[in-house]
């Protein structure tokens, strides 16, 4: 099973990147060529029901399997980047996440209006990266169709605060 097989190949790094905190780290996922391209075809599987004109990826993880998401559903793909990343004008969001606050940008022509945008990351926790990635969305008129994740760390109840932009979101690996 796929969950397994990408259970078995994340590693835990205790304490990062503060105390109390046990960071799922994909980098030996990615050195499977593999199993990167069984994540990819499941994640468009996953999807195929929605109607998505341009996936997000959220910097720097959801870049990887975002692109590649993308080139799969032959859509567009638009990178969400932290502030000060972009070279042209941008939109901005700042948020509160475990460990901080940050702020996202994304080119104030990334989005069309009306476009449905499927947003991606590697992880879901409490929800607030991807809560500032679908206000950008919104700022720029599209439409948040939906979410992809390769990991989900549901008792952090992240779902439950996206629901307000979209109703489908998915993961193949739950905690």
């Amino acid at each position: 099973m796929l969950q397994d097989k990408i259970k078995q190949t994340l590693r835990d790094v205790p304490d990062f990147p503060k105390p109390g905190i046990i960071f799922k780290d994909i980098t030996p996922v990615l050195k499977d060529a593999d199993l990167c391209r069984e994540i990819t075809i499941a994640l468009a599987e996953q999807l195929k029901d929605l109607k998505i004109d341009v996936v997000a990826g959220i910097e720097s993880r959801g870049f990887l399997f975002g692109l590649a998401l993308a080139q799969v559903l032959k859509v567009p793909f638009v990178p969400i980047r932290k502030a000060g990343k972009l070279p042209y004008k941008t939109i901005k969001q700042s948020y509160d996440l475990e460990y901080g606050s940050a702020t996202l940008e994304v080119h104030e022509d990334a989005f069309t209006e009306g476009q449905n945008v499927l947003i991606h990351d590697d992880l879901l926790a409490t929800g607030g990266t991807v809560v500032a990635a679908s206000q950008l969305v919104q700022q720029l008129n599209a439409n948040v169709v939906g979410y992809s994740f390769l990991i989900s760390l549901d008792f952090l109840n992240g779902k439950q605060r996206l629901n307000q932009f979209a109703d489908h979101t998915f993961s193949l690996v739950t905690y």
